[in-house]
């Protein structure tokens, strides 16, 4: 077994183990509630996405994706597959390494067939990154790939992920089969950041694998998906179509992969902008005289990491309270074949830290509005449009709250009778935010309702 780790651009982190012995080796638009959960994180949410187009995923404590992708081999009783698993740094317990920061993880692969374990592997590699910014990285930071040849049929997966350096784990079982690849056939499309086509059927493609079969809208222009064909000719035509999650035709091309000594192998790019925002499918057929072959692949496109999946309308509602009218109007005008660049021209003038590969502000963003659709939904339903879930969303978490029960009427600016006050202080921008209680519900007095609007619309990007 050969291990060895490598380092990509953004501080991509690969461990790979390569095991190739025998098969026992191993105005704004209103929002639709319902595409942000009410409670959970974003994580858990994108998990439950991810189980549905067909890939394994883990939500937190430690969450991680991971998919499979077969290959054909030297050997018609043979299937080379490809193990591969996304961790985010966040999942990862990180110390100090002199100037640097280092993470140990253990993966354990088992792949079983009517009871009887078949292949396995069990790794513990260690992420080291160069500064504490990059451990709260919840990107695709972290891949685990390994290879395993076993005979084609039906098996029962199992992957669990631990973070040595803490107490959190995963685990996620899947019954899963294991094609039979020969001539006429191809391999399962898979896509990746970067790929070495092969020559030779008794080694392995050199491809570094994206697990979550994923992009981001405005930030990646298309996703690279290798493929591989098998059998006779020079050349071999393929077609692909691409169909969103309604099975509507969205985009179709054509290709022809390359004969590279014992196969054929190429990649196909697919245009984000064309694709859009939410849940696809690319379906490979071959158009030779060996048959029509047709396989697909999953694809996820968002608008980022920690983002829940929306419509590009209910985006534009949700960030009433994070950017201007002006940048907001900017964005619900683009025309349809504009906006993979508008989003891309906001994403940029709205990051805080343009090294890093996440909008920071966004992210926190975000995360507040589902802290908010938890912690006020008695206020209303979502909790984030309440009048604390509001406050909550646009300026933080208060760094204090006190309650107090008043017995005299207040001026009608303020409350009209006797009541229950919360009041949120914000030593920030010397603010004192008073709610009251008004049948079960909270609500902002008009002096602290204008006050809030005034420092909203101060901090709005």
């Amino acid at each position: 077994m050969l291990i060895f780790k490598k380092q990509f651009p953004e501080l991509l982190l690969l461990s790979t183990a390569l095991a190739c012995g025998s098969a026992t080796s191993g105005g704004n638009a209103r929002p639709n509630p319902r595409a942000l959960p009410a409670e959970g994180s974003a994580a858990s949410d994108v998990s439950d996405i991810y189980r549905q187009i067909g890939l394994l995923a883990a939500p937190n404590p430690l969450a991680f994706v991971g998919r499979l992708s077969s290959f054909a081999s030297a050997s018609p009783d043979t299937t080379l597959v490809l193990a591969s698993i996304s961790i985010p740094n966040r999942a990862l317990t990180f110390t100090r390494e002199g100037d640097r920061y280092r993470a140990p993880y253990e993966v354990r692969l088992t792949l079983a067939r009517n009871g009887n374990e078949a292949a396995n592997v069990n790794v513990m590699e260690i992420v080291r990154v160069g500064s504490f910014r990059e451990t709260n990285r919840t990107d695709e930071s972290v891949i685990f790939q390994h290879y395993f040849h076993v005979p084609p049929g039906a098996y029962d997966l199992s992957v669990a992920v631990r973070d040595v350096g803490g107490s959190r784990s995963s685990s996620q079982q899947a019954a899963i089969v294991v094609p039979s690849l020969g001539a006429g056939r191809l391999s399962t499309p898979t896509l990746v950041y970067e790929a070495t086509g092969r020559s030779m059927l008794d080694s392995a493609p050199k491809i570094l694998a994206s697990p979550r079969s994923s992009a981001v809208f405005g930030r990646d222009s298309t996703v690279a998906i290798y493929v591989e064909g098998y059998g006779p000719g020079t050349r071999l035509p393929v077609n692909f179509i691409v169909r969103n999650d309604k099975g509507a035709v969205i985009w179709r091309d054509s290709a022809a992969l390359a004969r590279n000594g014992a196969l054929f192998s190429g990649i196909v790019n697919v245009p984000i902008s064309t694709v859009g925002v939410g849940i696809a499918r690319v379906f490979f057929t071959r158009r030779d005289a060996r048959g029509a072959d047709s396989i697909d692949a999953p694809l996820f496109v968002s608008f980022g990491e920690d983002i829940p999946l929306m419509s590009f309308e209910d985006m534009v509602g949700y960030l009433r309270f994070f950017a201007t009218p002006s940048r907001l109007s900017a964005l619900r005008d683009a025309p349809l074949e504009r906006r993979a660049t508008m989003w891309a021209e906001f994403l940029r003038a709205t990051d805080p830290v343009p090294e890093t590969p996440t909008n920071e502000d966004l992210q926190a963003y975000f995360g507040r509005v589902q802290q908010a659709n938890l912690q006020f939904r008695m206020d209303r339903n979502p909790g984030w449009l309440s009048d604390r879930g509001m406050v909550f969303v646009s300026l933080g978490e208060p760094d204090e709250v006190f309650e107090r029960t008043i017995n005299q009427t207040l001026s009608t600016t303020q409350v009209s009778s006797a009541a229950r006050l919360q009041i949120w202080q914000y030593r920030q921008y010397n603010a004192q935010l008073v709610f009251y209680e008004d049948a079960g519900r909270w609500r902002l007095t008009r002096p602290s309702e204008t006050e809030f609007l005034s420092i909203s619309v101060r901090r709005q990007h």
